[in-house]
């Protein structure tokens, strides 16, 4: 239990330098939420459900111009696709647990979760305890985004209605897209999708945004083989 004890505090101290990112897009959210006509209740209860910064930030929007329920659906499904691979790196590493235990970690593998458990379990050592390094990085992103969404909905109900927040997601996004456009698969990904979504911007339901992820995807492909 030792040995489980010192990899669950590895793993909550290796995610900490991530958190100073992370809480401000938890409370930008939690602003979003409140600005876009979710109860204080609603937005808490996504971040607790959902748990997923960029599905969160795009399905408050959706929800704020009354998107049906199916199109939110399939917009969430396409935005996390990328979990489906990040699942299939680190499971050959929990083959071994009880289904208690991969039901807890599938709900915790989040993108900064994920880089950090992922290192650790490549990293060749004796310890049979690794899924506790997990557990450890994954609650403490957990915890930190619940209490920074929390901050963003109080924040969020202050804010008089005439204030539009809507500009911070493009913000958080251009931060976040930026400095990963690091080969030209990536740059020309990022290039198509751009270029579609400002084409198709007239496009009911910002499915527009569907339709330019698509593309995205594949020129990078098809890139990648060039």
């Amino acid at each position: 239990m030792q040995n489980a004890r010192n990899e669950f505090l590895h793993g909550v101290k290796d995610e900490l330098p991530i958190l100073v990112g992370v809480i401000p897009f938890g409370m930008i959210y939690g602003i979003l939420a409140i600005s876009a006509g979710l109860s204080e209740a609603e937005a808490q209860a996504m971040s607790v459900i959902v748990f997923a910064g960029s599905a969160q930030f795009m399905l408050v929007q959706l929800a704020g111009i009354g998107t049906p329920a199916l199109i939110m659906i399939v917009t969430g499904f396409v935005i996390n696709l990328r979990h489906a691979l990040y699942s299939a790196s680190i499971a050959p590493h929990l083959r071994r647990l009880n289904p208690i235990w991969k039901t807890i970690l599938a709900y915790l593998l989040t993108d900064e979760a994920y880089a950090v458990a992922i290192t650790r379990y490549n990293r060749e050592d004796e310890s049979d305890h690794k899924y506790w390094y997990f557990l450890g990085a994954g609650l403490a992103l957990w915890t930190s985004w619940q209490i920074s969404t929390a901050v963003g909905v109080f924040l969020g109900a202050q804010v008089p209605p005439g204030w539009s927040l809507d500009f911070t997601l493009a913000l958080t996004f251009i931060a976040l897209v930026v400095p990963s456009l690091r080969d030209r698969p990536s740059l020309f990904a990022a290039i198509s999708a751009g270029v579609v979504a400002v084409l198709t911007a007239g496009l009911p339901y910002k499915l527009n945004l569907i339709v330019a992820a698509m593309v995205g995807i594949i020129v990078g492909l098809w890139s990648e083989k060039e």
